[in-house]
């Protein structure tokens, strides 16, 4: 483990930079100049997830505040849930729905066990939430969850900047549906920049095994003039679309929602992706971390 340059904002004591090897690059975790106990993670200097130990409902990145908006409407407010988090990064998620819904029960799926490590050690879980991380890639993580059991699944898994081909497939997507419970949601994390062909080819594929599909994203990103963050949430229910719109409206980074017609014509004629043709999500271009 090495430390970097101390940092610190007016008025708040120095914090360290710290910074570890683990399996997926250099790790770092970054002090929040506005935030005292406020961290940005860092893989090979591309922002990973933030988390404030003082107020784990503070969702810093855009991407992560619409996927917590998801959490919010997942059950009523409040109720526990059964939550699974394929990918861990800084369990940004995790903490937020431990927050927000209190007595929920947890499982974080990662397989970069040094980064699990270093999460551990410096930015501890309360020992009162239900959260258990098991170690291991997130499909096998999946294939051991039983039918029903989750609420809601979300999927934020990223080897280095790319999300790997076998987490793109419709065999992949069936056995989301497996694990879930009717009428829970499923949301993923994707990333993709113009022409969007990926995106649009996910939107295929969670399609042929769920019925109700939207996407969040900011304005520029779905009109492929940026590379960007989407997040593609799917049910076997009706979605509440019109409090989705409303929520995305009013972030501090406003999101668009697609769904029905204008998401079936955004998709045009992409066709879904099988694990025989699956492939890793596109390589971000270097400007995004510039």
């Amino acid at each position: 483990m090495a430390k970097s340059k101390k940092q610190g904002g007016r008025g708040r004591a120095t914090v360290e930079t710290v910074g570890a090897d683990v399996d997926g690059g250099h790790a770092e975790l970054v002090p929040d100049r506005d935030r005292p106990r406020g961290f940005t993670l860092l893989i090979d200097s591309a922002p990973q997830s933030h988390v404030d130990l003082d107020d784990p409902t503070y969702l810093e990145f855009a991407y992560q505040r619409r996927l917590g908006h998801i959490a919010d409407l997942v059950a009523p407010p409040g109720r526990p849930v059964q939550a699974l988090h394929l990918g861990g990064g800084a369990f940004t998620l995790a903490r937020y729905v431990a927050a927000t819904r209190p007595r929920s029960t947890q499982q974080i799926v990662e397989i970069d066990a040094p980064l699990v490590q270093l999460v551990r050690r410096e930015l501890p879980l309360d020992g009162s939430w239900r959260i258990r991380v098991r170690g291991g890639d997130a499909r096998e993580g999946l294939a051991k969850v039983p039918d029903g059991w989750a609420d809601l699944i979300i999927a934020d898994v990223f080897s280095g900047a790319r999300t790997p081909a076998h987490l793109t497939s419709t065999e992949f997507a069936a056995e989301v549906r497996r694990a879930l419970r009717p009428g829970g949601f499923y949301a993923a994390n994707l990333a993709d920049g113009p022409p969007l062909s990926y995106v649009k080819a996910q939107i295929a594929t969670v399609r042929t095994v769920f019925p109700e599909l939207c996407l969040t994203a900011d304005p520029a990103v779905l009109r492929g003039r940026r590379f960007g963050n989407a997040v593609l949430l799917a049910s076997d229910h009706e979605l509440p679309i019109a409090e989705l719109t409303r929520r995305a409206a009013t972030d501090p980074h406003q999101g668009r929602v697609e769904h029905g017609r204008a998401l079936a014509d955004f998709t045009g004629g992409a066709a879904p992706v099988t694990d025989a043709s699956a492939k890793p999500s596109p390589a971000p271009p270097p400007s995004v971390f510039e």
